[in-house]
């Protein structure tokens, strides 16, 4: 993902990539699909390490033990929510970072801002925002909001924003969401392959994302 590793992060926080969707619109596995030549899943991973953390994979819908550790969902059906119960429920980090598997184009030092920010700032949950609107992923957690989305997920209740709101406001500490727009044009983020903020979130859901995706990283964005 990139030649220049952040600094590694005095923190207790785990690295996670949530792999354990179903891929439909992709007609096959997304963290196996090939993306400048080497499985999703690696650029996913070499995010979180990039950023100074280790990376464990959390559900997976083919073998990838292959790329790094796998903590299976308890419940596989029920989306990421699931896997996100079981990632902070298998470690005692403080906080977590979750990427998802199709988000490859997060650059490590945006991770890297959000924990700082996490822990200066006492957020419950740390989420970034395109163009004004909050994205699910990246999310940095407190562990400390477990039990609530757990009682979500048990309750069918499957959205994770929703999920993440409802748990912030249970632990009365705040949901804080980052404008990257501003974070790039302040000098304080930026990506090593010069790719524009407003699309360093986005995901390679499609074969026409990934032909899109592929074009950027090779060509450039036009």
């Amino acid at each position: 993902m990139t030649s220049n590793p952040v600094k590694p992060l005095d923190l207790d926080v785990a690295g996670f990539v949530l792999a354990g969707g179903r891929s439909s619109r992709m007609g096959s596995d997304k963290a196996l699909v090939s993306l400048a030549g080497r499985p999703m899943i690696t650029h996913a991973l070499s995010v979180l390490r990039d950023a100074g953390l280790t990376a464990v994979i959390a559900g997976a819908r083919s073998s990838l033990t292959q790329f790094a550790p796998v903590i299976a969902d308890d419940s596989p059906d029920a989306g990421p929510l699931a896997g996100i119960c079981s990632a902070l429920a298998s470690t005692p980090a403080e906080h977590a970072v979750f990427l998802s598997v199709d988000q490859p184009f997060v650059p490590p030092i945006l991770i890297a801002y959000m924990l700082r920010h996490a822990f200066a700032t006492r957020a419950s949950i740390t989420l970034a925002s395109v163009n004004g609107v909050a994205q699910t992923f990246p999310a940095i957690l407190d562990r400390a909001v477990l039990p609530h989305l757990r009682a979500a997920l048990d309750s069918n209740r499957l959205g994770c924003f929703a999920a993440f709101e409802s748990a912030a406001g249970s632990i009365n500490r705040p949901l804080t969401v980052l404008p990257i727009e501003l974070l790039a044009q302040c000098g304080v983020v930026q990506h090593d392959s010069a790719i524009p903020a407003p699309f360093w979130l986005s995901n390679v859901n499609t074969p026409a994302d990934l032909a899109r995706a592929e074009q950027w990283l090779t060509a450039g964005i036009a």
